[in-house]
């Protein structure tokens, strides 16, 4: 039993002692995320994603088997992507910016979110900094900075690269979509193979760094 833990153990990103931690954490985040995609769609009148289930908070709807796998492996990932009709929206380019960048930023708000409960019970001294309620948190914490700067790479299939698309010309945009296919190999080599740590990584530590200050300087103002 234990050569087969420690066997698992070298395929996961994440201590598999984490991984109720992990797996929980990305039900809540994928959803959340998927769902901010679909609510923001439909608030600007598109029915689309409504019309086929999406606009709920039930993670079945919108787990990606090979994302929520990735995500155990290489340390992120993605859910199923939220069906969008842009001839529904008044204005689609405006409209499309916001309903592709509500996803990354429900994440960041889940870290926001998180994180605030985390200085709060560290601060208050009720827990220890080695309680499975932190170590939660962390992993909570820690994932959603990962969706969020993750989905924000202008790389399809990604948000960012949905933004990308909304924020060019449209002659810019159909040459796009001509190159959009050998896009998404070049993603996917970068992400599974060792590129990710010179490309992908080290921009996600960066952010993942200066978003945790950030935080630690708002709430160090209001909770002393």
């Amino acid at each position: 039993m234990d050569q087969l833990i420690n066997t698992l153990s070298s395929f996961l990103r994440y201590p598999i002692e984490y991984l109720p931690f992990v797996v929980i954490t990305l039900l809540i985040a994928f959803t959340v995320h998927e769902f901010a995609h679909a609510y923001t769609a439909y608030k600007f009148g598109d029915n689309t994603a409504k019309d086929q289930g999406r606009l709920t908070l039930n993670p079945i709807q919108h787990l990606d088997p090979f994302g929520t796998i990735l995500i155990l492996i290489a340390g992120f990932g993605w859910a199923r992507p939220v069906p969008v009709n842009r001839y529904h929206f008044k204005n689609p380019r405006a409209a499309g910016i916001l309903v592709s960048i509500m996803g990354p930023l429900s994440n960041l708000l889940m870290a926001f979110i998180g994180y605030g409960i985390f200085y709060f019970l560290i601060s208050s001294g009720a827990w220890t900094n080695s309680s499975f309620v932190i170590d939660f948190l962390k992993v909570f914490i820690q994932l959603n900075l990962t969706l969020f700067v993750f989905n924000l790479f202008p790389l399809p299939p990604l948000d960012g690269y949905r933004i990308l698309e909304d924020l060019v010309s449209p002659s810019v945009r159909a040459k796009m979509t001509q190159f959009e296919q050998y896009s998404i190999l070049v993603f996917l080599i970068i992400l599974v193979t060792p590129l990710d740590r010179y490309t992908i990584s080290p921009i996600m530590e960066w952010v993942r760094d200066f978003c945790i200050n950030s935080f630690q300087t708002i709430f160090s103002m209001f909770i002393r």
